[in-house]
């Protein structure tokens, strides 16, 4: 690709603003800069694509965000599914809620039906949507718990998942084919209304997601058990948990919950964090705070697009340290099993999956406790498969999903991670082994003691 060429090229084109041909002509004598936007297109693969926000091919734009979209189009036209519509969502980014805008303006364009949240959501709202609304695929702008510059785009199919293997390679393919300008088909957000094409959608699938959530809850009683001595300290980071996870933390019934003020609106600038990721110990340093201050032991925080959750423990020293991936995954398949056998609950056939690159002590738990365990390539849409097989296999039962990465599953209401979900659990765990703690023999008249994994 003759980058300066197509340098030259958007700096004509009617349909690029004149704010972005200003930043254009501002490195016209950055010839890396130059070639790093316009040398090659920004990737589409399996995770849809991802990139800093600027003008340029290789960046995230409205440009790029509607050429993608019209490769995702010519998806669903060539398969006959227009009717069945797509679901958009988006998280607290930057430009997040224009790139959705300008997805669902070029469905439309295409006659394409398109279903698009009236604000942001989380992630695994997204992947529910899909599967509750009966869509053929789903949209979700987003770049997860990158810094504030990146956004991106993640395309998911009709069971739920990111796009497989081949729909992306057919996108690519398409992408690849088409004009960035002059062959993407695009109507503005108030023409989709008026066209009958777009439907706003909101808190009528925040109750149905939020009711399948709740169905998670193993053993409901444990938080009711200490429900006046628990406290909590949660941050979103700025994301898009600023809602929904405070409000089933509610609906559990927890009395304290701390959160952390400043971080508790949405943001994409992320003022008081580096980068908004739960996985790191400085993004807890505000929630710490808050932890000392209220004299709490638990602290926790869910990404961007709250489909990751981090959780933060107080020591014996009285210091926090923040508990792994793996380990929180661990704990969860651990306290999943012990609260169904507590209940007598256990499901028929029950099974869990994590990914290749997860700890193996999952693995043991599940053969101590005659659990089969599936383990899948990185991604959780392969855990997502394993979930659909088994469904079209007619048995089977979902008890829980993790990779080290920080991302949980309980239920096939979705199929991608669940901060919110995953939360609840980290919640209705830490209450029953509160309890445990302070009666360790009141748990089926044998001692329950937490799963010692080493801080």
């Amino acid at each position: 690709m003759d980058y300066r060429k197509e340098y030259e090229k958007w700096l004509h084109e009617p349909t690029v603003t004149d704010a972005e041909k200003e930043e254009l002509r501002s490195i016209a004598n950055d010839e890396q800069e130059i070639a790093f936007r316009f040398s090659r297109a920004l990737s589409f693969g399996t995770a849809g694509l991802r990139g800093t926000m600027k003008p340029g091919l290789n960046a995230m734009n409205t440009h790029t965000v509607a050429h993608a979209t019209q490769g995702l189009a010519n998806l669903i036209l060539k398969e006959k599914r227009e009717q069945d519509g797509v679901v958009i969502a988006y998280d607290s980014r930057n430009n997040s809620p224009l790139f959705a805008e300008t997805a669902a303006g070029v469905l439309a364009a295409n006659g394409i039906r398109v279903y698009l949240f009236d604000s942001l959501r989380p992630t695994p709202e997204l992947s529910f949507a899909v599967r509750e609304l009966g869509c053929v695929a789903g949209i979700n702008i987003t770049a997860s718990h990158n810094p504030k510059q990146y956004n991106g785009y993640k395309a998911y199919w009709e069971d739920g998942a990111q796009l497989p293997p081949e729909h992306a390679d057919a996108v690519a393919t398409a992408i690849a084919k088409l004009d960035i300008f002059k062959d993407v088909h695009q109507i503005s957000i108030q023409e989709a209304l008026a066209s009958g094409l777009l439907t706003i959608v909101g808190k009528e699938l925040d109750e149905k997601y939020l009711a399948r959530v709740l169905a998670q809850a193993v053993n409901p009683q444990a938080i009711k058990a200490v429900a006046e001595d628990l406290k909590i300290v949660y941050t979103p980071l700025h994301g898009a948990g600023y809602r929904l996870v405070p409000e089933v933390m509610r609906r559990i019934g927890i009395r304290h919950l701390f959160p952390v003020e400043a971080q508790s609106e949405p943001d994409g600038n992320f003022p008081t964090l580096e980068k908004p990721n739960p996985e790191y110990p400085t993004a807890f340093a505000l929630g710490i705070d808050v932890a000392n201050r209220v004299g709490c032991d638990l602290i926790i925080a869910t990404d961007p697009d709250a489909d990751r959750v981090g959780v933060m423990t107080r020591t014996k020293s009285g210091a926090f340290r923040t508990i792994t991936g793996n380990q929180m995954g661990a704990l969860l398949a651990d306290y999943i099993i012990t609260a169904y056998k507590k209940t007598g609950t256990m499901p028929p056939e029950p099974y869990m999956v994590k990914t290749i690159v997860t700890s193996e002590m999952t693995a043991k738990i599940c053969a101590e406790n005659s659990i089969r365990l599936y383990n899948v390539l990185t991604g959780f849409k392969f855990i997502g498969e394993v979930i659909k097989k088994q469904e079209e296999a007619g048995h089977g039962t979902f008890l829980f999903g993790f990779e080290e990465s920080y991302g949980y599953l309980k239920g096939t209401y979705a199929r991608d991670k669940d901060a919110v979900v995953a939360t609840m659990l980290i919640t209705e765990m830490t209450a029953y082994y509160h309890a445990a703690r302070n009666d360790p023999f009141g748990c089926a008249g044998r001692f329950v003691p937490p799963l010692r994994i080493p801080l």
